[in-house]
């Protein structure tokens, strides 16, 4: 019997290094280059986090969520886990070690579906964290509804083209990344009497300067100014890309999204833990150092409940995580754990906002401020509740597949009917109650 709740040793040694460095080295950049990891890095930048790059690389822990064959350590979901706890921290920390959202699941999605040609053009780059990649795939009029994406991609020949090219037309919303990434994977309607669950869908690798991928607007989330966020409106007109440009076999973008987002979806939810944490630890320091009326607020009963309900909450969700992620390890099959990244999913938010609302909280007015993190932790938590699907679907898909474990009762009582199961338990013995009452 193998259920053990121990990091071996030298894992261990991996981990604790990395939590040092994550709040030694790379939370500063938090602060001298706040929500620039998706920028195009400086010259000044180069020297100060390349060298960070090399340290990550240098300790076995750059990108570890791929394998070796792919420059990663292939470590498997759970030890990835349990660094994404770590990484989670900081919105750095992901770039530096070769595990930023969205280029994981795009490079994931490559690695496994992309030709020869398309892995050397935007694999390699994409790993050795060179270029940003854009996933666009959601619409202004449908976000997790896949039947309501209109954008659609046309087969022309070319004149003596071998296969020809495709071109693309629609409009594409919150397509985050659009404006600094090199290439974006864009799904379309390639034949629109299938349904997009049974092959009517395509992905397309398209370079970012391909003519007629018009940038609209780049939408920011609440407090940035606007225009000038990471999440665009983009109108795709007459975009013409050559059939090489198609990721997989046509139809096959269904099938690919669920690949990418099952592991984006456990991925968000390995770095909440860390998030939450971080949350946690600041509500604990606050409690033991600020009194008031005569004591603590560590001795106040209100600020214990605070703390003991965010810490049981945390690990329960911490345990489920893991539990989840050794599953994907076990089974190599996303979709055979699907109920568990769904509920995962699920209760993400909620862990984030309760904890960080509760250590604002404690904070009093301090924590309602730009000088603490609070709120953007509480905003974040929101965007997690709708990034990747709706917390909501994926409360009808846990569901759905939870419900494929039962049947119905057989007959027009519950099962667990009392008098019916009393009915059972005295047949069942009978002749031993008939015994009793006959040497009354």
């Amino acid at each position: 019997m193998a259920w053990d709740f121990e990091t071996d040793p030298a894992y261990q040694h991996k981990l604790d290094w990395a939590d040092e460095f994550v709040r030694n080295e790379v939370e500063p950049l938090d602060y001298v280059f706040p929500h620039q990891q998706f920028v195009p890095m400086t010259d000044t930048q180069r020297k100060i986090i390349d060298p960070l790059k090399d340290e990550v690389r240098r300790h076995g822990l750059w990108a570890t969520h791929l394998g070796p064959e792919l420059g990663g350590q292939g470590f498997g979901q759970l030890k990835l886990a349990l660094l994404n706890e770590i990484l989670g921290r900081s919105p750095w920390a992901s770039t530096v070690f070769g595990t930023q959202a969205p280029d994981t699941g795009n490079a994931e999605i490559i690695a496994h579906f992309g030709t020869p040609e398309q892995k050397q053009r935007y694999l390699q780059p994409l790993l050795d964290g060179e270029l940003f990649s854009c996933y666009s795939m959601t619409e202004p009029q449908g976000g997790a509804d896949p039947t309501q994406i209109r954008t659609r991609a046309v087969r022309v020949k070319g004149d003596g083209e071998a296969g020809g090219e495709w071109v693309i037309n629609g409009w594409k919303y919150f397509s985050s990344n659009a404006r600094t990434a090199s290439f974006l994977i864009v799904m379309a309607v390639t034949d629109p009497d299938v349904s997009p669950y049974q092959g009517g869908m395509s992905m397309f690798l398209v370079p970012a300067g391909t003519p007629g991928i018009n940038i609209v607007r780049n939408v920011g989330l609440y407090g940035e100014p606007l225009n000038d966020g990471f999440h665009a409106l983009i109108h795709y007109e007459d975009v013409r890309v050559p059939a090489d440009a198609l990721l997989g076999g046509e139809g096959q973008a269904f099938v690919i999204a669920q690949t990418r987002l099952g592991g984006g979806r456990i991925h968000h939810a390995m770095r909440t833990i860390g998030l939450a944490q971080k949350a946690l630890d600041m509500m604990c320091e606050r409690a033991l150092s600020r009194e008031t009326a005569g004591s603590r607020l560590a001795d106040k009963q209100f600020v214990q409940g605070h703390i003991a309900d965010s810490y049981a909450q945390l690990t329960q969700f911490r345990l489920f995580v893991l539990y989840t992620a050794w599953q994907i390890d076990k089974y190599q099959d996303y979709k055979r754990v699907r109920k568990d990244i769904a509920t995962a999913k699920v209760v993400m938010p909620a862990v984030l906002h309760d904890i960080a609302w509760r250590a604002m909280q404690v904070h009093g007015a301090l924590g309602t401020t730009n000088e603490m993190p609070f709120f953007s932790m509480i905003h974040g938590a929101s965007v997690m509740g709708l990034a990747d699907g709706p917390t909501e679907v994926h409360k009808m898909t846990a569901a759905r597949q939870i419900l494929r474990g039962y049947q119905p009762a057989d007959g027009m009582w519950p099962t667990e009917w009392i008098p019916g199961k009393l009915d059972a338990a005295q047949q069942k013995f009978a002749q031993y109650l008939e015994h009793k009452v006959g040497n009354l």
